[in-house]
């Protein structure tokens, strides 16, 4: 799959070049999921050859998860809060649901989108939430654009020092992955530490 996609990728690079790698991962950001690690690593490979400028396949890498991340906010914005609204009596969602969802956004929307962008099976749909929490779109991006850009950067130097070994790229992704998952759980602990730290100090409004 990795030679196929990367024969692929040189094939195309002088019909799309760059802004191909910002469609492909606006789409694996988006409501067309498919392994960001197709993408990244063999342009990143391609990198290595010469081919390609790193620097500019990790702008494109970001720059694509951002599209895609704002456009399932949005559609998220749009469609699934009046959705919600009018018909979540039917699936136990009240509006006070709603509010409360609003609310936790509001205070802990920027890391819980961060932290999303770089859980495996979360990172394509923690948009839809904060889409639906109307969460201060300022944040959401600077959120999305700094979790992605981890991910991006992570997946771009695998495929430029391993580019040739498919399964060392993977081999190295799954503990790495394992490694994002507990470095995740460990700043969740400290951010509910210290915000019930905050919380507690805090003058109480009568």
């Amino acid at each position: 799959m990795f030679h196929q996609f990367t024969g692929w990728l040189a094939a195309i690079a002088g019909q799309w070049g760059y802004p191909g790698i910002v469609v492909l991962m606006a789409l694996e950001s988006s409501f067309f999921p498919f392994p960001s690690e197709i993408v990244i690593p063999p342009a990143a490979y391609l990198a290595a050859t010469g081919k390609m400028n790193i620097a500019m396949v990790i702008i494109c890498g970001i720059s694509g998860s951002l599209v895609g991340a704002v456009f399932n906010y949005w559609l998220a914005l749009k469609l699934g809060r009046p959705f919600f609204e009018k018909y979540g009596r039917y699936l136990l969602i009240n509006r006070r649901s709603l509010v409360k969802a609003d609310l936790f956004f509001e205070r802990h929307g920027y890391i819980s989108t961060f932290i999303g962008r770089l859980l495996p099976g979360i990172r394509q749909y923690i948009s839809l939430p904060a889409g639906l929490a109307r969460m201060n779109l300022p944040a959401f991006c600077a959120a999305t654009a700094l979790g992605a850009g981890i991910w991006v950067a992570i997946l771009a130097v695998l495929g430029y020092l391993l580019g040739r070994n498919e399964d060392l790229i993977i081999h190295n992704l799954h503990w790495i992955s394992l490694a994002i998952i507990v470095l995740c759980s460990v700043l969740i602990f400290i951010y509910i530490y210290r915000w019930k730290k905050r919380e507690s100090h805090s003058p109480k409004v009568n």
